[in-house]
């Protein structure tokens, strides 16, 4: 085989092919970056500010004329939210159809994302949910007196979220709204989910009517709890408040009502999202309690102990 310039022939040949490949490689990714970012709706100008690659080089990167390193690269692709690996191979992984659902995914509410995992892949978000059981619902549910029968009746720890706030803030949640606010007590309302999670892979917990406020929480306790929505009609929420004693609902506000019927209104949506639903309206303790316990058991929520 005859030498060209120190090398034979087909050396210089795979020289040349290796060359080809490359220049089409740093063209390839120069292409993905730039239709990734306009995919986005984000500017050349966002892209280096949230990557740290000047807009300089990005501009020659996507015009194929820049060869990125890998670290660079990779900051490029966390700053884009997709994996390094869509940039350099040659067949899109998740073809448009799947990249527009991820899209979709990441602008989708709380919520909706806590549906999707829950239809995609429900077996593992069941082992996400371990023995948890969180009871949602308006004030007045049964949510407290429900949830103590049914830690009686399973053997689990049975936790109101209200106190576990108290608890970890130190004063009581009147005190808490007074000093911090809605924000501060929403703060301390997601660390103390989060320490239930932590501590407890069976429990039974009674949440505060509004845990559906924060969107995130809320979205925290639908995929670390098996929920269950206590309803009932908002004249009985009303009647049994009173019966607890409680007449804070209805003293000097002749319109408690119709503000507690709005509120159901603008949270039901949420709530709706749980696992399951008990309706409990026009049925006595016992029935609530009978029902309630046929739902963990059927469902296999929680396991019975052995003794």
């Amino acid at each position: 085989m005859l030498e060209i310039a120190g090398k034979t022939d087909q050396a210089a040949i795979d020289d040349t092919d290796a060359g080809v490949s490359i220049a089409l490689l740093i063209q390839h990714v120069g292409n993905r970056v730039r239709k990734t970012r306009k995919s986005l709706g984000m500017s050349r100008r966002e892209l280096s500010e949230r990557s740290g690659v000047s807009p300089r080089y990005l501009a020659k990167l996507e015009g194929g004329d820049g060869n990125i390193s890998i670290g660079l690269l990779k900051k490029v692709a966390l700053a884009l939210k997709t994996p390094i690996e869509f940039f350099l191979i040659d067949e899109d992984p998740q073809g448009n159809e799947l990249r527009q659902i991820a899209q979709l995914y990441r602008q989708a509410d709380a919520v909706t994302r806590a549906r999707v995992l829950n239809v995609l892949d429900p077996e593992q978000l069941r082992v996400q949910k371990a023995e948890r059981i969180c009871l949602v619902g308006l004030r007045g549910a049964g949510k407290s007196t429900l949830g103590a029968l049914m830690s009686e009746q399973f053997d689990a720890p049975f936790i109101e979220l209200n106190r576990e706030i108290e608890a970890n803030a130190g004063m009581p949640v009147g005190e808490i709204m007074a000093l911090y606010g809605q924000e501060g007590y929403r703060q301390l309302e997601a660390d103390s989910l989060n320490n239930i999670v932590e501590k407890w892979d069976r429990a039974i917990v009674a949440a505060a009517g509004g845990v559906v406020a924060d969107q995130d929480t809320f979205y925290h306790l639908l995929s670390r709890f098996h929920t269950v929505w206590l309803k009932a009609s908002d004249g009985e929420h009303m009647d049994r408040v009173r019966a607890q004693g409680d007449v804070r609902p209805m003293k000097g506000n002749p319109m408690a009502l119709v503000q507690l019927r709005e509120i159901l209104k603008a949270r039901e949506a949420y709530y709706a999202q749980s696992d399951y639903v008990l309706d409990t309206s026009g049925k006595s303790l016992d029935a609530s309690q009978s029902e309630l316990s046929g739902l963990i058991r059927s469902n296999e929520i929680i396991r019975p102990v052995s003794k």
